[in-house]
C-alpha cells in the first residue's frame, strides 16, 4: 500500500493575511479570502495531479524508499518556501509527484478490470470532502481541541504502517487503511476549521494539508473498496 501522510501547521508571511473582525457570518474577511485562495489553488493541484496519474498509468512505480524520500524532501521544500513565489512552485511538484506515484496503481486496476472500484473510490472521496468540508464551513465550530488526539493517532498510524509492511500482514494493512480513513476525514474537518477560525493564514500550506488528507482518504477508500471486493 502507498503513502501518504501528515498535516499543515500555522504559519505567517507573503502569502497570509492579518485577521480582521468577523462579519455577521461568522468568518472574517481575511479568513474567507485564505479560503478561496486555498481552494483555487487546491483545484489545480488536483488537476495537475490527475494528469501526472493518467501520464504514469502504464509506468512503473517508484517504490516506497523513493515515494517517501520525494514526499518528505518536496513537503520539507514547500514548508520552507511557504512565503514565496516559489513555494507555489513546490506544491505543484509535490501534488504531481504524488499524483505519478498513484498512477501505476490506477493503472493495475484498470488492466485488470477493476474501473468501477477506482470510481467508487474517487466518488467517495469527492462526497466525503465536500460533506466535511461544508459541515466545518457551517456550523463554524472550532475543531481545533482535535489537534493533540490527531498528532497522536498519527504516531500511531504511521507506526501501524511500518508494522504492517514489516510483516506482511494483509489483515493489519486493512486496518491501517480503515484507520486512515477516519484520520484523513477528521484532519479535513481540522484544516478546514483552522482556515475560517483563522489559525491558518498561509493559503500554501492550507492547500498542502487539504490535498494530503483528500490523497490519504482516495488511497485508503481504493484500499478498502479493493478487499472487500476480492481484487486485492
Amino acid at each position: 500500500m502507498e503513502d501518504r501522510r501528515f498535516g499543515a501547521q500555522n504559519s505567517q508571511g507573503a502569502y497570509s493575511t492579518p485577521q480582521t473582525e468577523r462579519a455577521t457570518t461568522g468568518i472574517s474577511d481575511d479568513a474567507m479570502k485564505v479560503l478561496r485562495n486555498t481552494y483555487m489553488l487546491l483545484g489545480m493541484t488536483l488537476a495537475f495531479s490527475a494528469l501526472t496519474a493518467f501520464l504514469n498509468m502504464n509506468g512503473t512505480h517508484p517504490g516506497f524508499l523513493i515515494t517517501i524520500v520525494g514526499y518528505i524532501g518536496l513537503l520539507f521544500a514547500t514548508y520552507k518556501l511557504k512565503n514565496s513565489p516559489w513555494g507555489i512552485v513546490t506544491t505543484f511538484a509535490l501534488t504531481g509527484f504524488m499524483g505519478y506515484t498513484l498512477g501505476p496503481i490506477i493503472g493495475a486496476f484498470v488492466a485488470a478490470g477493476a474501473s468501477q472500484i477506482v470510481a467508487q473510490a474517487l466518488t467517495l472521496t469527492a462526497v466525503a470532502f465536500v460533506g466535511l468540508s461544508a459541515t466545518a464551513i457551517i456550523t463554524k465550530k472550532d475543531f481545533s481541541f482535535m489537534s493533540s488526539f490527531l498528532t497522536a493517532g498519527a504516531f500511531v498510524l504511521i507506526g501501524a504502517m511500518l508494522l504492517a509492511f514489516l510483516m506482511e500482514s494483509s489483515a493489519l494493512h486493512l486496518a491501517v487503511s480503515a484507520g486512515f480513513t477516519i484520520f484523513a476525514s477528521i484532519m479535513i474537518l481540522f484544516e478546514t476549521s483552522q482556515i475560517i477560525k483563522g489559525g491558518e493564514r498561509n493559503y500554501v500550506i492550507a492547500t498542502v494539508g487539504l490535498y494530503v488528507s483528500i490523497y490519504n482518504l482516495f488511497v485508503s477508500l481504493l484500499h478498502l473498496l479493493s478487499a472487500f471486493s476480492g481484487e486485492d
